[in-house]
């Protein structure tokens, strides 16, 4: 008796209604994905944003200490407004087609929740903002820096905020929809293309690598070569001395070319040598008058000067202070 009254309800159920059960699944996954995709697109634009502001309101004290935003940064979220921004506008659009076909889709659950999701996250982000703006001001620590990444926040959680809280209550998708799309692919597209004249072509950002690469390796031939002197009181003859296989010691070549690099005593009994190679790139048109907010050495802070260099075959001469590097003869000598 129960099952017959059961299979009358199901019998008895509109034709919309059984579509929407069926179509429950699809609404789930397609709502989901996009409230990511439009967390995910926001978050990277508004790191975008900031590394723009550090780029052009650079923070000395910061740069002081090396922490500055970095290229890492840079091209993850460009990265990900490449690859997620797209498909954010792609399924929404796929959505709203929905809605026009399906009415009640419109008012799926899931879409309710989603979107009063979004509306509740946006809105703590807009006030964590403001409170986070009157607090500084309060602490005597505001900067154009620091408004100008406020208003960044602000301005994103505020479109996110009013767009939605529009579209919530409307039956069907706004005209504007389409033109608030095209809008805000253009104002991602215009910033995508304007960070690649801060960091530059793939193949610049390579170059760059290959010559820190060249920095850092010539840094620890310069060391090995003090620790050489250290031990056998005397300058090696050539490169080749300091491979040891004891310690795993394998001398490096330029990462570019696969060629060694080059050495020279330049004064025996003064301890004096010379180490080159050859860069791709001048060192300060790598940073674009910044060198620590987009390319922070790996001796942190800025580039050292000793290290600086220009385009081409650059060479580094030095001399190994015997008070400083004292060898471990003297040291016994002194000690006896």
């Amino acid at each position: 008796m129960s099952d017959n009254i059961i299979n009358q309800n199901m019998d008895q159920r509109s034709p919309s209604t059984s579509l929407r059960v069926k179509n429950v699944p699809r609404d789930v996954f397609l709502h989901l994905f996009v409230t990511v995709a439009l967390y995910w697109s926001s978050v990277s634009f508004i790191t975008l944003l900031w590394q723009y502001i550090n780029y052009f309101f650079p923070d000395e004290l910061s740069a002081r200490y090396g922490y500055y935003s970095n290229l890492w940064a840079l091209r993850f979220v460009v990265s990900s407004l490449i690859i997620i921004f797209p498909f954010f506008i792609i399924v929404s659009r796929y959505l709203n087609k929905i809605y026009e076909k399906e009415g009640e889709a419109r008012e799926s659950k899931v879409r309710k929740w989603m979107i009063y999701l979004t509306l509740f996250i946006a809105s703590l982000v807009i006030v964590g903002d403001l409170i986070s703006i009157i607090n500084t001001f309060l602490g005597g620590e505001i900067t154009a820096r620091f408004i100008l990444k406020a208003l960044s926040i602000l301005a994103v959680a505020g479109v996110i905020f009013g767009y939605y809280l529009d579209d919530v209550k409307r039956a069907q998708p706004s005209r504007s929809a389409k033109y608030f799309g095209w809008g805000t692919s253009v104002v991602v597209l215009i910033s995508i293309i304007g960070v690649f004249s801060i960091i530059g072509s793939p193949l610049k950002a390579r170059s760059i690598q290959f010559d820190r690469q060249r920095t850092n390796d010539l840094q620890n031939i310069q060391w090995q070569i003090v620790n050489y002197w250290q031990r056998k009181g005397r300058l090696p003859q050539n490169l080749a001395d300091l491979n040891d296989p004891i310690s795993s010691y394998s001398l490096p070549k330029d990462p570019q070319t696969g060629q060694s690099y080059e050495y020279s005593i330049k004064g025996e009994g003064d301890l004096k040598f010379e180490l080159c190679a050859t860069f791709n790139l001048d060192g300060k048109e790598n940073s674009k008058g910044t060198p620590s907010s987009l390319y922070p050495s790996p001796y942190g802070g800025s580039f050292s000067q000793n290290w600086e260099h220009s385009a081409g075959r650059v060479c580094f001469e030095r001399k190994i202070d015997k008070e400083l590097y004292p060898s471990l003869n003297q040291q016994r000598k002194n000690g006896d």
